[in-house]
């Protein structure tokens, strides 16, 4: 698998500096070490960097419907990590890569330093059950291809993920040692022990997910031509982690899933050593990922909203303590991208999770409802987020615009305040489809009302622009295009809407 590029951005003040640096990294059979690799405008040849081995891994189940089960490896899978830094110009410019001696080459564009930053956003990049894409009549990669044309037409210069990248969930029918577990009830499984087999086994089967994710073609292609910044969410690791009860989250089998999907983001979607962090990343502790970095003026920060969620919890304390310095890193950007994998300007469900909690055997739901930052389980953190957020834009000048997936919709929304405004734009899926039916049209109804949050501070989601409608119901990606004047033209490319929904977002006051 690869190479898979991750962007670590362009260092100064605002991520203009003359340098841009990228890390690519190979996932490789055999115990050779691959040969270093040459980069245009980078003099020397790049070494390769050892990050993980598995020396065996055992045969699982399927990573998605259709295909044939994944077989044992004969030999060790390691993967290996290359990082470079590509020299920049004004302008834009083009770097090709590949193995010294090989003819094969890949490609990236190099962001110029006077150049408006031009970035692709999208999350969902798989379905619980695949089967259901092929059912609704839909091609798994039709947007992945869509945003590749573009990309080949227009270039991009930062790829965002925002979670759900790949959707794990179906080791409780695809992984052998959890097959007892599979068949109890949700909290029998509190007690059951983890058997020794089972590590291996979910090393395997996170490993054929991701390949089965990241291999396709389209994303391939892209994975391979625009340096990324990626942060997960529930589907990641399983569907509701964090959000599930206390006593099963911590129980022997929930831990070795949270082990090893743990182990899988870091290696794939980070490309991070356990003792060497890259310097996207900013939280200063474990557990968490929270990550960010700079490109000309915008800033983005994707704080880690699952290694520290508990069902009263999405953020720990210490997290929402440094939330305000790790915004302050930000403060001379015109933008800020603020990447919440779950909405968070978006309408409140709460009378409807607590109907749910009165009606026997109805976990899933109440766990799916739990997972969103307007469940009353979180509504004080979730004022307290969205106050350090209003704050920072108010003392820095600079716009804070949130970036969101895990809905399967399209949307736009605003907080408004004395003397600010959050917005919010909302894309997914990338390959989930959308939801139909009564759940979409109660959203919509919720969605056209605006809401009073207190101190002269509203929520309001807007109709989506040319849409007649608030909620974007199609697969759907994200485009984030700087113009010369300093503002972001957001474009959503909808699967079935011929012209992109466009709006415009303000610079900030620098």
């Amino acid at each position: 698998m690869g190479p898979l590029l991750h962007a670590r951005g362009g260092g100064g003040a605002t991520g203009s500096t003359n340098r841009w640096r990228v890390a690519a990294t190979f996932l490789l059979e055999g115990d050779a070490e691959p040969p270093d690799l040459s980069v245009d405008g980078v003099g020397l040849s790049v070494p390769p960097r050892f990050l993980h081995e598995w020396a065996t891994l055992p045969p699982v189940g399927p990573a998605a419907a259709g295909l044939p089960p994944t077989p044992a490896l004969r030999q060790p899978v390691r993967m290996w990590r290359y990082d470079f830094a590509v020299p920049r110009g004004l302008q834009d410019g083009r770097a090709g890569y590949g193995f010294q001696g090989e003819e094969r080459r890949w490609h990236f564009t190099v962001p110029g330093t006077a150049m408006p930053p031009r970035i692709a956003f999208n999350a969902c990049g798989g379905c619980e059950d695949e089967g259901d894409i092929a059912a609704a009549g839909l091609q798994r990669n039709g947007q992945w291809g869509h945003l590749l044309g573009r990309h080949r037409a227009d270039p991009f210069h930062l790829m965002l993920m925002g979670g759900d990248q790949v959707y794990a969930d179906g080791l409780w029918q695809q992984v052998p040692a959890l097959r007892q577990a599979a068949s109890a009830p949700l909290m029998r499984r509190i007690d059951l022990p983890a058997l020794a087999e089972l590590p291996a086994q979910l090393d395997a089967w996170y490993l054929a997910t991701y390949r089965h994710a990241w291999n396709q073609p389209e994303p391939a292609a892209l994975l391979a031509s625009v340096p990324g910044l990626r942060m997960w969410d529930d589907h990641d690791i399983i569907d509701g982690w964090g959000s599930h009860p206390e006593k099963l989250l911590g129980s022997p089998i929930y831990q070795a899933i949270y082990a090893a999907a743990r182990r899988a983001f870091r290696l794939y979607q980070i490309g991070m050593a356990d003792d060497d962090p890259p310097e996207t990343l900013i939280a200063g502790e474990p557990p968490g990922f929270t990550q960010g970095m700079m490109l000309n003026g915008v800033g983005i920060l994707a704080p880690d909203l699952r290694s520290e969620r508990r069902p009263d919890q999405v953020l720990s304390p210490r997290s929402l303590r440094n939330l305000p310095a790790w915004l302050d890193r930000f403060s001379g950007c015109a933008h800020l991208l603020f990447m919440s994998s779950v909405p968070l300007i978006f309408p409140s469900f709460g009378l409807i999770e607590r109907m749910f909690n009165l009606i026997p055997g109805r976990q899933k739901m109440e766990d799916d409802l739990r997972d969103q930052w307007r469940s009353p389980a979180h509504a004080v953190e979730w004022r307290e987020v969205i106050g350090h957020l209003a704050d920072f834009t108010k003392r820095s000048g600079c716009t804070v615009t949130i970036l969101s997936g895990e809905v399967h919709l399209g949307a736009y929304g605003a907080i408004t305040g004395p003397g600010f405004t959050l917005r919010q734009c909302v894309s997914s899926g990338i390959v989930h489809p959308a939801p139909t039916g009564f759940a979409v049209d109660m959203m919509e109804r919720l969605a056209g009302k605006r809401e009073k949050m207190g101190r002269n501070m509203h929520l309001s989601m807007a109709e989506m622009p040319g849409l007649g409608r608030h909620l974007l119901t199609a697969r759907n990606w994200l485009s984030l295009i700087g113009t010369d004047e300093g503002e972001l033209t957001a474009r959503w490319h909808a699967e079935g809407v011929e012209a992109p929904l466009t709006l415009t977002i303000p610079a900030g006051r620098h």
